[in-house]
């Protein structure tokens, strides 16, 4: 655990988030954040960002073509750069499409991943991701919860379906007691071995 991870645990307690309850962007929102500071920091892992890099790379090249595009059309004013304009635009719209199959198959609704150390460090790293789902105009929240060993590759998930009433009082306060002994549950279930659904 670093410092400044100490630090802020130690430190300062945290003021309670308040959501509009009937935003259910902002519920999702509010309840993902609290699990990812129980992922981050009640537990002794380390954020992994490779996730969400891929997608920052997909959006730098688009925003690299259209840059390009804008260039060649200063230097080459518009007849003869007609041919680079097609192009270039034909290649962010097929970036926009490499990002939307990216973020809608490879992230699926993930929001944190986490990595966990081997403690000999000869082994790579297992990794732990929390992916949640809410639809619209529904109060359940399901929250997943990914454990893949680095040594086999093997993954274990569980799920827990709650509804927001649940964790989310009267005035709009996120109860973080209750969603911290929740997410600890799942990630004991899966750190043991045993699927708990």
């Amino acid at each position: 655990m670093s410092k400044g991870k100490q630090e802020k645990g130690s430190g300062e307690a945290k003021e309670p988030v308040k959501v509009y309850k009937w935003d259910g962007t902002a519920v999702k929102n509010a309840l993902d954040d609290a699990v990812k500071e129980v992922m981050t920091a009640k537990l002794p892992y380390m954020e992994s960002f490779n996730l969400m890099d891929g997608r920052l790379v997909i959006c730098a090249v688009a925003v690299g073509v259209a840059m390009f595009a804008l260039l060649w059309d200063f230097l080459n004013p518009f007849p003869r750069s007609r041919p680079v304009l097609i192009g270039c635009v034909a290649s962010y719209f097929l970036l926009m499409g490499v990002l939307t199959l990216y973020t809608t198959f490879k992230e699926k609704g993930i929001f944190v991943v986490v990595r966990q150390k081997d403690p000999a460090g000869l082994d790579p790293d297992s990794t732990w991701e929390a992916a949640s789902n809410m639809t619209k105009y529904d109060d359940v929240y399901e929250l997943k919860l990914t454990y893949t060993e680095g040594k086999t590759s093997a993954t274990r998930e569980t799920t827990i379906t709650k509804s927001v009433g649940d964790v989310i009082d009267e005035n709009g306060l996120v109860c973080r007691d209750i969603i911290e002994p929740l997410v600890m549950k799942l990630h004991n279930s899966l750190a043991s071995g045993k699927k708990d659904k």
